[in-house]
C-alpha cells in the first residue's frame, strides 16, 4: 500500500495544528508554520502548550508567519527581561505589553480559527484549557516557566507553563481528532530520558513531524534561535514531500 506525502495527508481533510511546549522552540515552530503557510497548507483549528502556545497565539491573533519571523528576529532579551519580587524572576509585564504590541486581535473570540492553549493550574494541579476571553493573558498563562516567570491568576486559577502536565498539546483535543503535531524534542536537564512527556504520542488520526538535532535556544542565545528557526522551514519545506510512515514524519535539519 502507498504512502501518502506528509502534503497529501494535509491536503485530505482538515486538522487541527498542535505545537509542543519546548522552552525556546517557537523559533522552530515559527519555520514550520512559515512553511505550512506558503503551501496555502491552513489549520481549521490550533493548539498549544508554552513555546507552542505563543505561535499558535499570534498566527490565530492574526500575524503572519513572516510578521511572526520579524517579531522574533527583532527580539532583544531586554523585551522581555523585568525582574522582580514574586513567585518567578521575572514579572512579565514586558513579556505582555510585547504580545498586546503585536497581536492583531486581542481577544478568543476574534481569532481568526479556533483557539486552544494549555496552562497549568497551581490550585488544582491540572491543565486549564484557555479558549476565550483575553489572548494576551491566555499566551503569557501558558508560557510562564516555573522559576522564570510569575504566574498569572485566571478566573480564579493561577497559572504557570502549560507543559508542565500536558507537553503535547493534547488535552484540547478529541479523540479521532484529525491533528498535524509537530514535537519539539526535550533537551532539558530535568526530564528523564525515558520521561512519557516527551515521547511522540501515538493516535489515530495523528501524523507528527520531528525534526532532530535542532540547536537549543534560550533567553541569552536567542541568536541560536534564529538558526533553528531557518533549520526548522528548511526542514519542514522538505518533510511536505516526504512520505507517513506510522503516523511520523522524521527529519534531520
Amino acid at each position: 500500500m502507498s504512502r501518502p506525502l506528509l502534503k497529501e495527508w494535509l491536503a485530505e481533510e482538515s486538522f487541527t495544528l498542535t505545537l509542543s511546549s519546548g522552552f525556546f522552540g517557537f523559533f522552530a515552530h515559527a519555520g514550520v508554520l512559515r512553511a505550512l503557510e506558503e503551501s496555502n497548507i491552513l489549520p481549521r483549528k490550533l493548539t498549544g502548550s508554552s513555546a507552542g502556545a505563543l505561535i499558535a497565539g499570534c498566527w490565530a491573533g492574526g500575524m503572519s508567519s513572516k510578521d511572526i519571523k520579524e517579531l522574533l528576529f527583532s527580539l532583544k532579551r531586554q523585551d522581555f527581561w523585568d525582574p522582580g519580587f514574586g513567585r518567578g524572576l521575572l514579572k512579565g509585564d514586558k513579556f505582555r505589553q510585547l504580545l498586546a504590541d503585536s497581536l492583531i486581535v486581542k481577544n478568543f473570540s476574534d481569532c481568526r480559527t479556533e483557539l486552544c492553549l494549555s496552562a497549568y493550574s497551581i490550585d488544582s494541579k491540572e491543565t486549564i484549557i484557555l479558549d476565550k476571553g483575553d489572548l494576551v493573558s491566555a499566551i503569557y498563562a501558558s508560557c510562564a516557566i516555573p522559576v522564570m516567570f510569575q504566574p498569572v491568576t485566571i478566573d480564579n486559577h493561577r497559572l504557570l507553563d502549560g507543559g508542565i502536565k500536558d507537553r503535547p498539546a493534547l488535552d484540547a483535543t478529541e479523540p479521532g481528532e484529525r491533528i498535524f503535531y509537530h514535537h519539539i524534542a526535550s533537551k532539558s536537564p530535568w526530564r528523564r530520558k525515558n520521561s512519557s512527556a516527551i515521547q511522540i504520542p501515538r493516535r489515530t488520526n495523528l501524523t507528527s513531524l520531528v525534526i532532530h538535532d535542532l540547536p537549543r535556544s534560550g533567553p541569552f542565545k536567542l541568536d541560536v534561535g534564529q538558526v533553528a528557526y531557518q533549520k526548522a522551514y528548511k526542514a519542514a519545506q522538505k518533510a511536505l514531500h516526504r512520505p507517513v510512515v506510522d503516523g511520523s514524519v522524521s527529519i534531520a535539519s
